[in-house]
């Protein structure tokens, strides 16, 4: 049943789904009049808004490149490419690799959702190139999609920004909801619950979604192209190619940052999206034959981050269009007008999972939807941490359909979003099914 669900939305996908930019554009303009069209914003000031809100994430977006620029970087550096060599080797079946993939990025995820996405992609490559070569018929675009759904639990573990706002000291709720602490929310046994649940149901469902072998689609490249250059002779260098070349700099540099990071998480420093791009600084140049040999790997890796340039800010955008308008308060608004406190988590859910499209990042989707939420959860004496939760779980819900975050994983893979989207359906509906349960029953 599953596989044929899947072949249904994959044929879909191929069909209708335009490139994430796109999408982006699409939902740019149906916001736009949205806003115009029931809000007292005109098409003046709708414009504005979304003027003054394209560059107010620009630290955020600059953070969100780095990340995967640095990430990609550390996954391409020789020690930890052979380790991912290894783990591949480790595969005896397509069913193992779709199995395995969906949890290792979880489990990644769950460190970091910046590593969740970077690394389970980058292996997915090696993986695939590893099976073929062992004759292991591997569906290309499933596990790449098992790679990107996998990581849907990162918004409920380390990396969780809105569990992170709320426990993070004179935060701009801190006066009506006070500090709510990681214990009440991703530490807590129904969050943790709901992480357990999606990896275990979710890899299982994927490899019941896996086409037969004769409908397999292998890699479309043997492996990713990293910048080289051809050796030179250490005898032939000139002194500044010795310098270049040499593997004492980044090592200084590496071991000086390592300082500095180890230091900074000793006196309790906190793992965040500055802190998680030192720590991937450090890494690539420990890791790095050379200075030389860490720009190639610079140079390659901004293709992955390169698309973030203009979509992020274009989301940015939306969000300033929606928050100056009333236009996402409106929306929130409506559902909770129908809500009472036994009611109010689970149209938390579907609402976050609606705005979720329109602004696809955890921390700007709080900002305009938290006041309201937290407002409406103490007026009707619901749990302000379950619904803290309800906007976490229904924001990454529809991060399986929203394209924005599988930009870099197509990036790395090799395919457009339409290879993967059909599976990335499945992913929705046995998620959805989880959270559903979760916010109903428990």
């Amino acid at each position: 049943m599953l596989k044929a669900i899947s072949n249904f939305f994959v044929r879909l996908a191929e069909r209708w789904m335009p490139d994430p930019l796109v999408i982006a554009i699409v939902l740019t303009m149906v916001c736009a009049g949205a806003a115009v069209a029931f809000t007292p914003f005109g098409v003046t000031e709708t414009i504005d808004a979304w003027g003054v809100g394209y560059w107010s994430l620009l630290t955020f977006t600059c953070q969100m490149i780095l990340i995967l620029a640095l990430g990609h970087v550390v996954a391409h550096t020789r020690p930890v490419n052979r380790a991912l060599v290894w783990l591949a080797s480790q595969v005896r079946s397509a069913r193992s690799a779709y199995i395995g993939l969906t949890v290792l990025a979880g489990v990644c995820a769950l460190i970091s959702w910046g590593i969740g996405l970077i690394v389970p992609a980058v292996l997915s490559r090696i993986v695939a190139k590893n099976c073929r070569e062992r004759g292991i018929k591997i569906h290309f675009p499933l596990l790449v999609a098992c790679g990107y759904s996998g990581a849907a639990v990162g918004m409920q573990g380390l990396s969780a920004s809105i569990p992170l706002i709320l426990n993070t000291p004179d935060h701009f709720l801190a006066d009506k909801v006070g500090l709510i602490g990681l214990e009440h929310t991703i530490f807590s046994p129904w969050s943790m619950g709901i992480v357990v649940a999606i990896l275990i149901l979710l890899p299982l469902a994927f490899s019941m979604a896996a086409p037969d072998d004769k409908d397999v689609v292998e890699m479309p490249v043997e492996a990713e192209v990293i910048a080289t250059e051809v050796p030179i002779a250490r005898t032939q260098m000139t002194p500044s190619q010795r310098v270049e070349n040499s593997r004492w700099l980044p090592l200084i540099l590496g071991l000086f940052g390592g300082f500095y990071a180890v230091r900074y998480f000793v006196v309790g420093g906190s793992l965040n999206l500055n802190s998680l791009n030192m720590s991937f600084v450090v890494l690539g140049l420990l890791f790095a034959d050379s200075t030389k040999h860490y720009v190639a790997l610079l140079s390659n890796a901004a293709k992955v981050a390169g698309p973030f340039l203009i979509q992020y800010p274009l989301y940015a955008g939306l969000m300033g269009m929606m928050q100056a308008s009333g236009l996402g308060e409106l929306f929130v608004s409506g559902f909770v007008a129908i809500s009472s406190a036994e009611t109010l988590p689970l149209y938390t859910f579907f609402s976050a999972a609606l705005l979720n499209v329109f602004i696809p990042s955890a921390g700007g989707q709080w900002a305009v939807q938290g006041p309201i939420m937290t407002e409406a959860a103490l007026q009707l004496g619901a749990d302000v941490p379950r619904i803290a939760m309800a906007v976490t779980v229904g924001e990454v819900w529809t991060n399986a359909i929203q394209p924005l975050y599988a930009v870099p994983v197509l990036a790395i893979a090799g395919l457009h979003i339409r290879d993967i989207m059909g599976y990335s359906v499945i992913a929705l509906i046995v998620n959805g099914l989880i959270y559903l349960t979760a916010l109903t029953l428990f």
